[in-house]
């Protein structure tokens, strides 16, 4: 299983190998190393990492701290992002098909122009998120999800407001 996460990430630092890359490769390498020595969901984070474009398929990213990371146009589809911090993270354009974000905290955080196809956001905070111009939202898993102050297509969504 190390290998295949390992050749996952690794073809991340791959893409866009020229100096039209915008990801920050060693943000990159953080979460390869975090990854392949199991340490993601023990307190391993990566607030603020640029991660802008990365191709991050199928990434474990259980339980992560990425609180205000910038995942915009990021690759993400199948990724395991349940339970993560991603707080005010910029994730607008990016391919989040299929990715698990259950229980993930995602208050605050930037998902315009997010492609969510099969998403599942199961009991995801999504206090105060924005998902105007989110694609396929009506294909994706939100059972649960909290949804207050929420920037949906159709306008505010106050109805998980406490």
């Amino acid at each position: 299983m190390k290998t295949i996460v390992g050749l996952i990430l690794g073809v991340a630092l791959l893409v866009g190998g020229g100096a039209a890359q915008a990801f920050d490769e060693k943000h990159v390498k953080k979460l390869k190393a975090a990854q392949g020595a199991n340490l993601l969901g023990t307190g391993v984070w990566c607030e603020g990492c640029d991660l802008s474009e990365a191709v991050l398929e199928g990434a474990k990213l259980r339980k992560a701290n990425l609180e205000g990371a910038n995942f915009e146009k990021a690759i993400l589809r199948r990724a395991d992002l349940s339970e993560a911090n991603l707080t005010k993270a910029n994730l607008s354009g990016a391919n989040l098909g299929g990715a698990e974000l259950m229980e993930a905290n995602l208050t605050n955080a930037n998902l315009s122009g997010a492609q969510l196809y099969g998403a599942i956001l199961w009991e995801a905070n999504l206090t105060g998120a924005d998902l105007t111009d989110a694609k396929n939202l009506k294909k994706a898993e939100l059972d649960g999800a909290i949804l207050c102050k929420t920037k949906m297509p159709w306008g505010e969504d106050n109805s998980g407001c406490k």
